[in-house]
């Protein structure tokens, strides 16, 4: 049985899609965040602008417009019906791999005053690059990560104060 999704694009627009149909997208990676799709003759240029992978949300641009993409499978949609949705906003001092991959780059120093949101690192997952961003305003603490090195879903990559 394949995994099925909900996607909900700007608030507004809702639809599912599972992974069967996932895998007949015609797309390419195009290096960094980009990507190239073609889907009924018509072609697209796709970029992601930014991750949070706590949430599930994305910000993208289609062929320069921009869109905020919030995605949840079956388990997701059952914590929530169930009343038990976590409260996202919990900020953590410790930045942990969402998922298994290979850090393509490091973007802060110990040391370094960051803001919510600003970008830490580049995790390559899946073939895809996932930019991993500050869950508060801090001091980057210890770095943990290595550059080029594979890291396991878990694991502390960055600690803040």
């Amino acid at each position: 049985m394949s995994q099925s999704y909900t996607i909900k694009v700007d608030g507004n627009y809702e639809f599912s899609v599972d992974q069967s149909a996932l895998k007949k997208f015609d797309i390419l990676p195009k290096g960094g965040n980009e990507y190239h799709l073609i889907e009924d003759n018509k072609s697209y240029h796709i970029k992601t602008l930014h991750s949070d992978f706590a949430i599930k949300k994305y910000l993208i641009s289609v062929n320069g417009n921009s869109y905020e993409v919030d995605i949840k499978d079956k388990l997701d949609l059952l914590i929530k019906k169930m009343g038990l949705t976590i409260n996202n906003k919990q900020k953590e001092s410790d930045v942990k791999s969402p998922m298994p991959g290979l850090v393509l780059s490091i973007s802060v120093k110990e040391g370094q005053e960051v803001k919510e949101g600003d970008e830490l690192l580049i995790l390559e997952a899946m073939k895809m690059e996932n930019i991993l961003t500050a869950p508060k305003d801090g001091i980057i603490k210890t770095i943990n990560a290595i550059k080029g090195n594979s890291v396991e879903k878990g694991e502390i990559l960055i600690e803040m104060e």
